[in-house]
């Protein structure tokens, strides 16, 4: 890759992705951009690799390669592919009932319910009543988490349109990895994805990389994540940490054929469409595979319609799309004006696909 050096930006690139850098250069100008990355792979290498901006709203200290950036719901993906790795090793199965790996769940439905619809956000235990009822302390307490979530019912009204609320999802899959293998979701991914990729993705931080994390204004303080050092799983939907190249690197791995992380069989499966489910905390309305948001008009994965990822209200987003073999990664600590298909991410994709 060649230089792409100009300010307020700073990486490399490959011949053919100038329109990548000019529209990234632009998030900080028009889209007012605080600080950010984006990175691209082409059939496993990268091809754009840029960051600029500042880690934090004080603007101290610069954006650099090795700012890691907390991105939020994005990390749902990740937790995707943790659980497919385990359907492919056969500690879990997607149609037996949830309750199978997590007993207490049964008495809020988790006997009728399969583990697929816990994926497909269709299993009725929405997280909406729950959220807005704890505090932040209490959400990262596991027992009181757990603890609400078997005391709640199951809605049949929700079960019948799908449901996703603000924070369930990490909390429902997260567990059920737990205790269908005896590990944390951070300790499962870090062995079994970020380690045979050596990329820089965690589901959790480290203290000793509390010094790199980037700072979202007004939503997570370094004194917050200081007591992260490897979250309970309970906070896992919201716990994701990368650079942009490292997010690229795992979601390239899924599409360019190497089956380094799923078979082709298992990202297939991963990307079948369940049908459409509201996303009850927001009022959104989107078509999911078995724990990622499908491409189509209503994402920002691009034209090809089968892409894959998942993205954040903060306005990080990684996605794969196996047709074009791109892996693709925006990750920035500025808050988003928009619940989807932010226009900084927007803006990005649709400079990548007129490279191609």
């Amino acid at each position: 890759m060649q230089s792409a050096l100009g300010s307020p930006i700073d990486g490399l690139k490959s011949a053919g992705f100038e329109r990548v850098v000019d529209a990234f250069r632009r998030t900080f100008g028009a889209r007012g951009e605080l600080g950010g990355a984006v990175a691209v792979t082409v059939d496993g290498s990268a091809v754009v690799d840029l960051w600029g901006g500042w880690r934090g709203p004080d603007r101290q200290r610069a954006w650099d390669r090795q700012t890691l950036t907390n991105v939020r719901s994005a990390t749902q993906g990740l937790m995707a592919i943790c659980v497919l790795q385990l359907v492919e090793n056969g500690d879990l199965d997607l149609e037996a009932p949830a309750a199978r790996y997590w007993p207490e769940l049964a008495g809020c439905g988790g006997s009728i319910i399969p583990v697929c619809w816990l994926l497909s956000r269709c299993c009725g235990v929405s997280g909406t009543t729950l959220d807005s009822r704890m505090t932040s302390d209490a959400r990262l307490d596991l027992p009181i988490l757990e603890r609400r979530f078997v005391e709640q019912k199951l809605s049949g009204e929700l079960a019948a349109i799908g449901s996703r609320g603000g924070m369930s999802y990490g909390y429902l899959v997260g567990r059920v990895i737990e205790r269908s293998i005896g590990q944390t979701t951070s300790q499962f991914f870090a062995a079994n994805v970020a380690a045979p990729l050596n990329v820089d993705v965690h589901i959790g931080v480290d203290s000793r990389d509390l010094s790199r994390c980037s700072a979202f204004g007004g939503f997570m303080s370094a004194d917050d994540r200081s007591s992260m050092k490897m979250p309970p799983v309970s906070t896992v939907e919201l716990g994701g940490y990368a650079t942009a190249l490292g997010l690229a690197t795992v979601y390239g791995a899924l599409a360019d054929g190497s089956g380094r992380l799923l078979t082709p069989d298992t990202i297939e499966l991963g990307r079948a469409r369940q049908g459409q489910c509201v996303e009850v905390a927001a009022g959104l309305h989107g078509e999911f595979g078995l724990g990622f948001a499908l491409g189509g008009e209503q994402r920002g994965f691009g034209p090809n319609p089968r892409a894959f990822g998942y993205g954040s209200h903060g306005g990080s987003v990684g996605f794969a799309d196996p047709e074009h073999g791109i892996g693709f990664a925006y990750v920035t600590n500025g808050a988003g004006s928009v619940l989807r298909d932010d226009p900084r991410t927007m803006a990005l994709v649709d400079a990548l696909y007129s490279c191609l």
